[in-house]
């Protein structure tokens, strides 16, 4: 059995924080103090002996001392909320940031210029333990630190790092916003499937299916996704009949493609 997660401070405790918190206390987490002011955010971690919840920075109990401080975080309110913690910019703690656009060296700007931080971005299916995660840690991050967030990060899902911090604004982008494009191929797939009589809840049924189980082969197999488009694809049959409308030059490859320019383009705005 791997060791308990040592105490952490979560910083928000909306959907990817309390996906995050649930996590972590499957994992065996030690403490943790959440700082979430909507008290029904984190109702759900009422009366766990692990979680203490308080409303404000300043109701953190006095000498707490967590391994790592989490900002699970609007970005926008990050500038004006990063001040109050920089009291736990201290050797040992490290600072884990998944806000979508904010820096490393914005987020040091708010909590201390010598803080330890890593930035990472995770996606929803987290609230499953489905979800991927790409992680990069800044300077003066320890081994041990590293492997903290390491250890963090893989009890929602699968974890990878980069060295080169650009890369998670497209990361963000493709990752990030993965999902609702996932979940926007079910609902499309449903409209299209209404439009040709099939009732509500068989179309329903049918595209979330679809798209579930579809997913779930591509991750048992080896092969490319290309190579399984391939093999659903009859030569002259109804699928390559559809495929020619979405692979028309014009189509969703192209327009896929300007959707995650698009976003990433939005992560960099997000830049502090």
């Amino acid at each position: 059995m791997s060791e308990p997660l040592p105490p952490v401070l979560l910083v928000g405790c909306g959907k990817m924080g309390g996906a995050m918190l649930s996590g972590w206390l499957e994992r065996g987490l030690s403490r943790a103090v959440v700082v979430e002011p909507r008290a029904a955010a984190a109702a759900a971690f009422a009366g766990r002996g692990e979680v203490e919840v308080v409303a404000a920075p300043a109701a953190i109990p006095a000498g707490f001392a967590p391994a790592a401080v989490v900002l699970a975080i609007k970005p926008q309110e990050a500038e004006a909320a990063l001040p109050a913690y920089a009291r736990f910019a201290a050797p040992g703690t490290v600072f884990l940031s998944i806000m979508a656009g904010r820096t490393v060296a914005a987020i040091r700007r708010g909590v201390g210029e010598g803080a330890a931080v890593v930035r990472a971005m995770p996606n929803t299916p987290a609230a499953v333990r489905q979800g991927f995660t790409v992680a990069c840690a800044g300077p003066g991050v320890s081994a041990a630190q590293r492997a903290l967030c390491d250890a963090l990060l893989s009890a929602i899902g699968e974890v990878a790092w980069v060295e080169e911090e650009a890369l998670l604004d497209p990361v963000t982008a493709v990752s990030g916003g993965g999902p609702a494009y996932v979940f926007l191929l079910a609902e499309v797939m449903e409209e299209a499937a209404v439009e040709q009589g099939i009732p509500r809840d068989l179309a329903r049924r049918m595209a979330r299916r679809t798209v579930s189980g579809s997913g779930a082969l591509l991750a048992a197999s080896g092969q490319d996704a290309a190579e399984l488009r391939r093999a659903v694809t009859s030569p002259k049959g109804t699928t390559e009949r559809a495929l020619a409308v979405l692979m028309a030059p014009d189509a969703w490859p192209a327009l896929m493609s300007r959707a995650i320019a698009a976003a990433t383009a939005r992560a960099r705005e997000l830049a502090g």
